[in-house]
C-alpha cells in the first residue's frame, strides 16, 4: 500500500499556499491510518458548517470515527510469536474501531510510563514451567519489584499463554494479573489462560477486551461520514491459519552409523509461495501423529477409528482425529484430570493437588496419552475422547538457511525424538512425520514464523558469537550463510557441541569450507563423549574467556540457541563467570552487565 504521509505538498497544488501548506505537512508527520482518517472526517465537518445554507453531511457511508478519549496500551511477551499475533490482532481491531492505541513488546516498553497508563491489556506466555519470555524478563521484574508504582487508575486485563504439560500452567501471566491488582489497578475481566492450542480462548477473550475498549474509550460522535475508498482484493498468502503444502526436495539423515541421535538435514520448496524469511526465523511445521500410535490408542480403548465424532461444528472419523487432529504424544493436566475421574484413581487425583509438584511434572515430561491409557485404565466413549484431547499445534523449527544463499527453499535441521520406555517405542508427532516424509513425493504443510528477537546485528561490521549445540546449530548455519552472502565485515565464531566427533558433528564439511573461505573465523568444538570427563559448550567458553570477553567489550553480540532446561541455564552461568573474572566485576555488577547486553538485544536466546 502506498504512503503519503511523507510526500511534500506542492504549493501550487492546493489553495493553501506555501506556508500552511507547509504547516499541514508537519502536521501531518507520523500519523497512523486511524488518525488520518479522523482528521478528513473532521476537516469535512467544519467545511459542512461553514458553507452558506449547508446542512449537515448524509451521505450512505461508514460515520467516520470521533478521536478517542484516551489511548489503550497492549504489551505483549513472547517466545514463539503467539502473544505477538495475538496482540497485533487485538490493535487492529481496535484501530479499526477508531479507539487510539499502541503495542509494546514488553522489552520495548517504558517501564517509566506504567504510573500513567489508564487502559493496559497484557499477552504474554510462559516458558516451561514458570518462567518469563526472554523479551519479558525485565518488565516482569520492574513489576514484581519494589520500584513498580501505584497504580490506582489503570484498569486492566490479562491474557496468558502456556502449556499445560507444565504444572505451573501460565504463571507468568498469573502473577502480573495478581500483581497489578495488588498496586491498585482495577481487572476489567478476568483473566483467561490459553493453552498450547490457544484460539479457542485467546478469540473471545481479544473480542471481549475490544468491547470493553469501546466502552472506557468511547469516542464521542462526528458530524462528518466519508465515502470508503474501493476495497483492493490481496490475493490470499500462506500463514499459520493457511499453510503452504511444500514439496520435500532433501530428507537427508547426517548423523553416521552408530551415533546415538538420528538428526535430518530437510530441504523444502517455496517455489511460488510467496513466502520469505530472515536468518533467525522459524519454519512452522503441521505434523501428523504416527499411525501405529493412533492404532494403539484405539485398540487400548477398544474404539472403532470410524465412528464419526463432532467437534466444533466439524464431523471427521475419530481416526482421523486421532492422526490430524488431537494431540496423543504430549500429555497434558487437563486430560489427566479427566482420565482421573474415568479410572477412579486416588493415585492420579493425588497428583493434581498441591503435594503433586515433583511427581506430577515427571508424570507428564515422560508419559504419552497411551502410557496413561495403559498404567491407569478407564472407559472413555469417542466423542468424550475427542472433546478431551487438545488440538495438535504447529511445531517450530529454526530455520537453517539463508533465502539468499538458497532462493525458494528453506532448509531445517532436526533431531528424531526416538526412545523406549515403559517397554515400547516412543516417537515424537513432528520429527517422526518430518523423518518419513519421501523426497520427491511428499509435501508438508508449513508457514514461516518471524522471529524478530533473534536477528543478525544491523551493523554488518559487528562480531558474533553463536553458542549451538545439537541442532541448536541450525540458526547459525543461516547465519553464516547471509554473512557471506552480504560480505559482511564482522567475525563469526562458533561454539558447537555434541556426543562424538566422528558420528555427529553436524555440517563438518560445511563448517570446515567456511573457516578456508574466511565466513566462519573461529569454531571451538565440545564432544561430550570422546574423552573419560565430558566436556560441554559451556566448559569451551569458560576456557575461551578471555577472548569472549574482549569481542563482548568490542560490541559483539552473543546467541544461544538450543535446550532451554540445562544448556541455556549452564551458559548463562558459564557468560556470569567469564564477566566477573575477566571483567574483574563483583557477581552483583557481572549480572548487571549482562542485563545490558539483553537490553541492547546483544544477548539474544532461542531456546526450547
Amino acid at each position: 500500500m502506498t504512503s503519503f504521509v511523507n510526500t511534500p505538498i506542492p504549493a501550487l497544488a492546493t489553495p493553501l499556499g506555501e506556508e500552511k501548506s507547509g504547516l499541514l505537512q508537519r502536521l501531518l508527520e507520523g500519523l497512523d491510518g486511524a488518525s488520518l482518517t479522523w482528521l478528513s472526517g473532521y476537516f469535512a465537518g467544519l467545511a459542512a458548517r461553514q458553507l452558506p445554507g449547508a446542512l449537515p453531511v448524509t451521505a450512505p457511508a461508514a460515520a467516520v470515527q470521533a478521536a478517542p478519549q484516551g489511548t489503550l496500551t497492549i504489551i505483549y511477551g513472547t517466545q514463539t510469536g503467539n502473544s505477538r499475533l495475538l496482540a497485533e490482532r487485538l490493535k487492529q481491531r481496535a484501530e479499526t474501531a477508531g479507539l487510539a492505541v499502541r503495542a509494546f513488546r514488553a522489552s520495548d516498553y517504558p517501564t517509566r510510563e506504567l504510573k500513567n497508563e489508564r487502559l493496559l491489556y497484557v499477552v504474554i506466555s510462559t516458558q516451561g514451567d514458570g518462567d518469563p519470555p526472554d523479551d519479558a524478563r525485565g518488565f516482569f521484574d520492574f513489576v514484581r519489584s519494589k520500584r513498580a508504582p501505584a497504580l490506582g487508575q489503570l484498569r486492566f486485563a490479562v491474557l496468558g499463554l502456556g502449556d499445560s504439560s507444565y504444572p505451573k500452567f501460565c504463571e507468568i501471566g498469573r502473577v502480573l494479573d495478581e500483581r497489578f491488582a495488588e498496586l491498585g489497578g482495577t481487572r476489567l475481566f478476568a483473566r483467561a489462560e490459553c493453552d498450547v492450542d490457544f484460539e479457542p480462548v485467546a478469540e473471545p477473550w481479544v473480542g471481549q477486551a475490544l468491547e470493553h475498549a469501546k466502552k472506557e474509550l468511547a469516542p464521542a460522535p462526528s458530524l462528518a461520514t466519508v465515502t470508503p475508498l474501493r476495497t483492493v482484493q490481496v490475493p490470499p498468502t500462506f500463514s499459520r491459519e493457511n499453510p503452504y503444502p511444500s514439496q520435500v526436495l532433501s530428507n537427508q539423515r547426517i548423523t553416521g552409523r552408530g551415533a546415538l541421535k538420528d538428526v535430518r538435514h530437510l530441504e523444502l520448496s517455496l517455489e511460488g509461495s510467496g513466502l520469505t524469511y530472515e536468518p533467525g526465523d522459524a519454519l512452522g511445521v503441521v505434523p501428523r501423529n504416527p499411525p501405529e500410535l493412533v492404532e494403539a490408542v484405539l485398540s487400548e480403548l477398544r474404539l472403532d477409528g470410524a465412528t464419526e465424532v463432532t467437534r466444533d461444528k466439524r464431523g471427521l472419523p475419530l481416526k482421523r482425529w486421532l492422526t490430524e487432529e488431537l494431540e496423543i504424544t504430549r500429555l497434558s493436566r487437563p486430560f489427566l484430570a479427566s482420565h482421573a475421574d474415568r479410572a477412579d484413581s486416588a493415585e492420579l487425583r493425588r497428583l493434581l493437588t498441591p503435594e503433586g509438584g515433583e511427581a506430577l511434572r515427571a508424570l507428564l515430561a515422560s508419559h504419552q496419552v497411551i502410557d496413561l491409557l495403559r498404567q491407569h485404565p478407564g472407559q472413555w466413549i469417542a466423542e468424550e475422547l475427542v472433546g478431551a484431547l487438545r488440538r495438535l499445534t504447529p511445531r517450530l523449527y529454526s530455520i537453517a538457511s539463508s533465502q539468499k544463499r538458497v532462493g525458494e527453499e528453506v532448509h531445517l535441521t532436526l533431531g528424531l525424538v526416538d526412545y523406549e520406555a515403559f517397554g515400547t517405542r516412543h516417537v515424537g508427532a513432528a520429527s517422526n512425520y518430518l523423518a518419513t516424509r519421501e523426497a520427491g513425493q511428499d509435501s508438508v504443510d508449513v508457514f514461516i514464523e518471524a522471529n524478530e528477537r533473534f536477528r543478525l546485528p544491523k551493523d554488518p561490521s559487528r562480531d558474533i558469537i553463536m553458542v549451538g549445540p545439537g541442532t541448536g546449530v541450525a540458526p547459525f548455519r543461516a547465519f553464516v550463510q547471509e554473512r557471506a552472502e552480504t560480505g559482511a565485515s564482522g567475525r563469526n565464531w562458533l561454539f558447537f557441541g555434541e556426543q562424538h566427533f566422528r558420528t555427529q558433528f553436524l555440517y563438518q564439511v560445511e563448517w570446515q569450507e567456511a573457516v578456508k573461505q574466511g565466513a566462519l573465523h573461529r569454531i571451538d568444538l565440545a564432544f561430550s563423549r570422546d574423552q573419560g570427563q565430558k566436556v560441554y559448550v559451556q566448559n569451551r567458553l569458560r576456557e575461551k574467556g578471555s577472548d569472549v570477553y574482549a569481542w563482548l567489550e568490542g560490541g559483539a553480540s552473543f546467541y544461544v540457541c538450543g535446550d532451554a532446561k540445562r544448556m541455556a541455564p549452564d551458559v548463562d552461568e558459564a557468560l556470569l563467570d567469564i564477566i566477573a573474572t575477566h571483567g574483574g566485576k563483583s557477581r552483583e555488577d557481572a549480572k548487571a552487565y549482562l542485563d545490558s547486553l539483553r537490553e541492547q538485544q546483544r544477548y539474544l536466546r532461542d531456546v526450547y
